[in-house]
């Protein structure tokens, strides 16, 4: 694979996979690019939704396509707001009241535990039976004062207590090594390259 669209309209979300598929060769084109709409994401699960934005962008397009889902996940609210969590508080999407939100429903809430996790699928064609579909986790706590100019979602109230710092605290370099995202997409790179289980 020489091209991948990316399904994703996601700033952040762009710069970090371009950023870890360079190294292979891989052009990545965005899905706006090329005049594809976003997908609906209308499941309950973080890997149907990323299997229908990674299918409908290669559909669209006839290229390989990649989607991520991926969300934060707290515990004292019972995984919310999951797969919601870009339009936690409605649309239009904004980064600043999802936050908002979030800090004012663990008011008063002893449990601050919360996990980033991120899917990632990659489909080599719109009608592959066989999608490679990688996973994975980012622990943490949520901590009710913003820390960090950098990532963008909820990174600037997700504590890594282990460093003492938010991942919106984090270079680029740092948080794809240890990240959700960059942790999956390390395991992407490792099937691509024949270092990884792949599929037969």
């Amino acid at each position: 694979m020489k091209k991948i669209v990316i399904a994703s309209n996601n700033a952040g979300k762009l710069a970090e996979i371009s950023r870890l598929l360079a190294p292979l060769g891989i052009e990545v084109v965005t899905q706006a690019s090329l005049g594809v709409t976003e997908a609906d994401e209308p499941h309950m699960t973080f890997v149907e939704n990323a299997l229908a934005k990674a299918r409908h962008a290669s559909l669209a397009t006839g290229l390989p396509a990649l989607a991520d889902d991926s969300g934060i996940c707290v515990r004292a609210l019972k995984g919310e707001p999951g797969v919601f969590s870009a339009r936690f508080a409605g649309e239009p999407r904004s980064d600043e009241r999802n936050n908002r939100k979030l800090i004012e429903a663990l008011y008063g809430q002893p449990d601050r535990n919360a996990y980033y996790y991120c899917v990632i699928v990659l489909l080599r064609h719109g009608q592959d039976p066989q999608p490679v579909i990688v996973e994975d986790t980012w622990h943490g706590e949520i901590i009710a004062e913003p820390a960090g100019q950098g990532g963008f979602g909820y990174d600037p109230h997700f504590l890594l207590p282990g460093l003492g710092k938010t991942a919106a605290e984090l270079s680029m370099e740092d948080k794809n090594k240890i990240s959700h995202r960059g942790k999956a997409l390390a395991r992407l790179v490792q099937v691509l390259t024949g270092n990884g289980k792949a599929p037969a």
